[in-house]
């Protein structure tokens, strides 16, 4: 038996490539949902190249019972407003915004770095992910702080602008 997954934010950039990567990784999944904005509900997009077509469904009328989970790539206002819904009705939200990174009450994960970390998921039903540049960044440093135990690391990230978001026609 699969997974009943929501992508929320599906018709963005990031939410395109959370469902292609799904596909790709042939993630078991029997039910597959795009949640989107208003604006983008009734869009239809393809679950990765499998030729399979989503219909957009709208955040604001989607009811998380009975999901699995969702992952939100919608931006904070979004998921200030519907993750805690979706964690409500049973659903396990993994946000991919800044929101809960820093909320005590919400683990902040990268499975290859600290995966123990996930058992305080229940407090809100909530995990956090870094911001991307810090979860690739946190894998490579993770065996190197094993080994000699790093100090301090300095860096600097230039980030795309396509973290802004996609622009609907």
């Amino acid at each position: 038996m699969g997974y009943r997954v929501a992508v929320v934010g599906a018709t963005g950039n990031v939410g395109r490539e959370m469902l292609n990567i799904l596909a790709e990784r042939e993630f078991p999944a029997d039910e597959i949902a795009a949640v989107a904005s208003p604006r983008s509900t009734g869009t239809e997009i393809e679950y990765g190249e499998t030729g399979k077509i989503l219909k957009v469904k709208n955040i604001e009328h989607f009811d998380f019972t009975g999901w699995d989970m969702a992952l939100f790539a919608a931006g904070s206002g979004p998921t200030k407003e519907y993750a805690p819904k979706a964690a409500a009705a049973g659903c396990v939200v993994i946000d991919n915004s800044s929101l809960y990174r820093m909320d005590p009450d919400v683990p902040l994960i990268v499975p290859e770095v600290n995966p123990d970390a996930i058992d305080g998921y229940t407090r809100k039903n909530i995990i956090a992910n870094p911001n991307c540049s810090t979860a690739q960044m946190v894998v490579a440093l993770k065996p190197l702080h094993d080994a000699a135990k790093i100090k301090r690391v300095v860096v600097s990230t230039y980030q795309s602008v396509s973290g802004a978001g996609k622009e609907m026609a």
